[in-house]
């Protein structure tokens, strides 16, 4: 029979439910050791790359908590929603205790592996649970006491668990407060990075409440609708996960928005007790912030940013996947992690770039950029790894150093990587596995660089047309990073704002510019295939047509190619039948931009974010279908 230990903290419901599914799942009690899943390296560094937002917002109430019951024999997990032990923090005793049992990072939890366990079975149960001692269902994890909470985002989907582990024997009821208080930290600060530029309810039945850990918060959209909401938000009002999006904050409260906003605004900032029909009277204030939508004539008055902490945090203006973006970079700052960085053309990659360099403890160092797409075959070579003097004919008399060791000390950030020629992927490749460049009729060098990489294309559809080594790109991607295009961003406003700022600047009249209504309109409904260079590069030739005194940047101070791209409709093409192979695809994308630049492959290189000598080499491949062959230029292929 169970024995219950002497706490109340867990309905003992939840441990009989538990027990049953791990005899249904065959687990067998007095099993002495269990081998369930286990990330590797490998493995367990990309899974925390996925979910780097979570461990970046749980990582400091984890090291708040264990600071408060450090050395009293205890370790703090995280996991995934898998039941994947991503992070960890303990005492070097008790952990070495715990991995006898796989109670560390990679491992999983999940209950049918594991069986009853804190961080499984909270999982399941979805609600904080405490498994003591012979509550365990597997027999050798009966010297464990172990505390877990869920952790859930704004919408309702599970995304880990925060879990205290301890000797069973000095097990204290407070650790069950503890993790279900992180629990709350946690999940509060995700939500309001989540709707960091949202309008937002704060409430409790409580004024003293309000601002603390405690209070009740919902997100909402500018018509009124609940878009999100904390665990106490949820529990305050009665909102299940279903409710989002759909409920709006009249049918939550008995108030419509407008109402809500009006006692807002004459309580000046002091809490507002709400009273509803049939329920406790409630103490709410509405947080306002910058208008989320990129709306005309939401844009405010440039005013000159403050500075920031560092290079890294100047680019995070707001948009959730750029902030997941440099949470990542931070994790490998000071290590020596070869990072790849993805995205479209013109997509800031090599801002980003710089900024880890310029955030890192090399950034005295130099920072030396190489652009494998715009070196020609015959110069590459000797351009990255550099030669001896007299090494061949042209050869510089005094030699040269070459890129890769111009970066010695500091980073060295290969651009276009995807258009590098396979020869020179070899060399590539040898230089990261030994740490060595051997110049042109040179001797082997040693070389200390941090290698950051950007492409704009699939490498791994490269690699599967042999176009790409697959074993260089796992030697890229320690850490691959995506940035999201222009159009998908939702801190479009604030990157204007900060371009507009600069250009300000460098007027040097002490003027602040902004968009007038009706370029913001346009702004907002064009899709920037371009990205952030098209972007930054319109605004400040708008900048410069502005007469003196004025700060109203307008349509009619863009060039007439941008007036008329703006305004040109941007339709969907209609649906065509896929080529089948990823080198038929590809061919078929060439075939299409040749065709329709009327066979000028500079314009159609551009087209495609390639570069000539990438399109001359699939040309001369064969790459373009006979139906386009009539309108390619001789002359283009020659020059």
């Amino acid at each position: 029979m169970l024995r219950q230990p002497a706490r109340l903290a867990t309905d003992p419901a939840d441990i009989s439910r538990s027990w049953q599914r791990c005899r249904q799942a065959g687990l067998m009690p007095e099993l002495a050791r269990v081998d369930g899943p286990h990330m590797g390296q490998t493995q367990l560094r990309a899974a925390t790359d996925r979910r780097a937002t979570l461990i970046a917002q749980a990582r400091p109430v984890i090291d708040y908590i264990y600071s408060q019951i450090r050395d009293s024999g205890c370790v703090m997990l995280l996991s995934d929603e898998n039941g994947y032990l991503l992070e960890s923090a303990g005492d070097t005793d008790f952990c070495t205790r715990a991995a006898q049992v796989a109670l560390q990072p990679g491992a999983c939890w999940a209950e049918n592996t594991r069986g009853t366990n804190a961080v499984g079975t909270a999982l399941i149960e979805g609600r904080p649970i405490v498994v003591n001692g012979t509550e365990h269902y597997l027999r050798h994890n009966n010297f464990l006491a172990c505390a877990a909470a869920p952790l859930v985002e704004p919408g309702g989907r599970m995304l880990g668990v925060i879990d205290i582990s301890c000797d069973a024997r000095r097990y204290h009821p407070h650790t069950f407060g503890l993790v279900r208080a992180a629990a709350q930290m946690i999940e509060n600060r995700i939500f309001e990075l989540t709707f960091v530029n949202q309008m937002k309810l704060r409430f409790h039945l409580s004024s003293a409440c309000l601002g603390s850990v405690m209070e009740g918060t919902l997100a909402l959209s500018e018509d009124g609708r609940i878009i999100g909401a904390n665990r106490t938000g949820f529990h305050l009002l009665g909102l299940t996960p279903a409710d989002i999006g759909e409920r709006d904050i009249a049918s939550a409260l008995g108030i419509g928005l407008r109402e809500l906003l009006d006692l807002n605004r004459h309580a000046q900032g002091r809490p507002v007790a709400l009273h509803r029909r049939g329920s406790e009277s409630m103490f709410i204030m509405v947080e306002h912030v910058r208008p989320p939508q990129f709306l005309p004539g939401n844009l405010p008055a440039v005013a000159p940013k403050t500075t920031t902490e560092d290079a890294l945090g100047a680019l995070d203006t707001g948009d959730a996947r750029v902030h997941t973006a440099i949470a990542q970079a931070r994790r490998v700052l000071g290590r020596k992690v070869p990072i790849l960085l993805q995205g479209e053309t013109g997509a800031g990659k090599d801002v980003f770039a710089r900024a880890i360099h310029a955030s890192s403890g090399r950034a005295q160092k130099p920072f030396v950029a190489v652009n494998c797409a715009a070196l020609p075959e015959s110069l590459i070579e000797s351009e990255l790894f550099g030669h001896a003097p007299g090494s061949f004919t042209g050869a510089r008399r005094e030699g040269a150093l070459g890129r890769i060791r111009e970066a010695h000390g500091g980073t060295l950030f290969l651009d276009e990587i995807g258009d590098m020629p396979l020869h020179m992927q070899t060399r590539l490749l040898r230089v990261l596995e030994d740490g060595y460049v051997t110049p042109i009729g040179g001797k082997p060098v040693p070389v200390d660089f941090l290698l950051i990489s950007a492409t704009h294309c699939d490498l791994k559809a490269r690699i599967g047309t042999q176009e790409f080594r697959a074993d260089l790109y796992y030697r890229l991607n320690g850490l691959t990073i995506a940035l999201p295009p222009a159009r998908e961003r939702t801190d479009l406003p604030e990157l204007i704002e900060r371009i507009l700022a600069r250009e300000a600047l460098e007027r040097g009249d002490g003027t602040q510019l902004q968009l007038a209504p009706e370029l913001a309109g346009a702004f907002a409904r064009y899709p920037w295939p371009g990205n952030l260079r098209q972007l930054a590069g319109m605004l400040r030739t708008a900048c410069l047509m502005l007469d003196t005194g004025d700060t109203e940047l307008r349509l009619e101070h863009l060039s007439e190619e941008a007036q008329a791209e703006l305004n040109r409709k941007h339709t969907a093409p209609p649906p065509t039948a896929r080529p089948v192979t990823l080198r038929a695809r590809a061919d078929a994308l060439i075939g299409n931009a040749v065709a329709e630049t009327g066979g000028n492959v500079a314009a159609a290189a551009r087209k495609l974010g390639i570069s000539r000598n990438t399109l001359y080499r699939r040309l001369a491949a064969g790459a373009i279908p006979p139906e386009a062959t009539k309108t390619l230029q001789p002359r283009k292929l020659n020059s």
